[in-house]
């Protein structure tokens, strides 16, 4: 059994305030930045697309990611607290609006950029470091003590006294998916360097769809229930189909026109 005590915040030096929460998230996009840059170099692509293109899917991202969890899971809340929309350290994000709003962003960033660019190609490059990003993002979870699993007698349970008073062993739900998203993104790394030139355009795009959405939907069945709507699926899950019937259906697509 492990307690988890861990103090979410790192440093507190008058009104500044550093959290394990925010710290993870700007490593696992600097990190994904600095990922970018080395596909995009090997790709020929400019380093300012994909600077500027960074610029926006963060910020786009980030909106999304938090409108994503506002609505879907704690939207009463939020109308009777709307200050607290702005505070993502404590987190509070949505992998499935975090999707949304890197799509939605890179969309705006094409239609105004106008750039001669093989479009399709460069989502193929930015969809690889995602689930990296999203595995830093579960290790802040880890360490608020949030989205924790159902109780289980696992001897790896966990006990999270900031979460309850009851000494309740839980599954690290947040570490089965910090180590499921890291082994995704090397997957797809691999995938992407050994087959882009082999593979049709939006490829890798529609196989992470299917690759993170369904290890979600699997995962979701030992994490805790979030909304009182929750039955035997819990919201995530609902929120993943869509997302892992848009892959399938683009690769049935790409089967019968081979």
């Amino acid at each position: 059994m492990f307690t988890n005590n861990i103090n979410p915040t790192i440093l507190s030096f008058n009104l500044i305030t550093l959290h394990w929460y925010g710290l993870f998230l700007a490593t696992g996009i600097l990190l994904s930045i600095w990922i970018l840059l080395k596909l995009a170099q090997k790709n020929n692509l400019s380093k300012n697309i994909i600077f500027d293109l960074s610029i926006w899917l963060i910020i786009g991202g980030l909106i999304g990611a938090r409108l994503g969890y506002i609505i879907f899971y704690q939207l009463n809340y939020y109308l009777s607290n709307p200050i607290e929309i702005i505070f993502i350290n404590h987190g509070g994000l949505s992998s499935h609006g975090l999707t949304l709003g890197l799509i939605i962003s890179f969309l705006l960033f094409k239609k105004l950029k106008k750039e001669n660019l093989d479009w399709k190609k460069l989502i193929d490059i930015l969809i690889v470091p995602i689930p990296l990003l999203a595995s830093f993002i579960r290790l802040g979870n880890f360490f608020n003590s949030e989205i924790v699993g159902r109780a289980t007698d696992l001897p790896w349970g966990v006990y999270f006294p900031r979460f309850e008073n009851n000494p309740i062993l839980r599954h690290p739900v947040q570490l089965y998916e910090f180590f499921i998203n890291l082994s995704l993104f090397f997957i797809l790394y691999f995938l992407y360097k050994k087959y882009k030139n082999k593979k049709p355009s939006l490829f890798f795009f529609h196989l992470f769809l299917i690759l993170y959405f369904a290890s979600r939907f699997l995962i979701e069945f030992t994490k805790e229930f979030q909304v009182d709507w929750e039955n035997f699926f819990t919201a995530g899950q609902w929120l993943s189909i869509p997302f892992i019937l848009w892959g399938i259906i683009y690769f049935i697509k790409l089967k019968i026109k081979q």
